[in-house]
């Protein structure tokens, strides 16, 4: 099992969602964070000068998933989240060694289980 972390823009969060539930997704975490990566934010002139804008609203998409589902998931958010500008985001893969769902205690993939997900999907 993988964790997707994809840091992505505001304004693209509807289009990557509605592009998950295509392919399957259904499980999700959604989290408004801020920060900036290698431009270190914007700079904005105003009436008083010019100002850094270092940590900028972003939005923060979670997916734990089969190690199978990874590489279309992670060609979903791209393809549905880039804009071809600076600040499109970013993916970040992790292992997950073990799942649990609190209310039936299943382990594993069976954990990760949705009707009509993405592994449903492939039988």
């Amino acid at each position: 099992m993988k964790k997707i972390e994809a840091i992505i823009r505001e304004d693209k969060l509807n289009d990557v969602k509605q592009a998950l539930y295509k392919i399957g997704i259904v499980g999700m975490n959604v989290i408004e964070v801020r920060g900036h990566g290698r431009d270190g934010g914007i700079e904005l002139v105003g009436r008083t000068g010019t100002y850094r804008i270092d940590l900028l609203p972003k939005i923060q998409i979670n997916i734990v998933l089969s190690d199978h589902n990874v590489q279309r998931t992670i060609d979903t958010i791209c393809e549905s989240a880039r804009t071809g500008a600076t600040g499109d985001g970013i993916i970040f893969v992790y292992p997950v060694e073990d799942v649990i769902r609190i209310r039936t205690g299943e382990r594993g993939r069976d954990a990760l289980m949705y009707p009509g997900d993405i592994d449903e999907q492939r039988k």
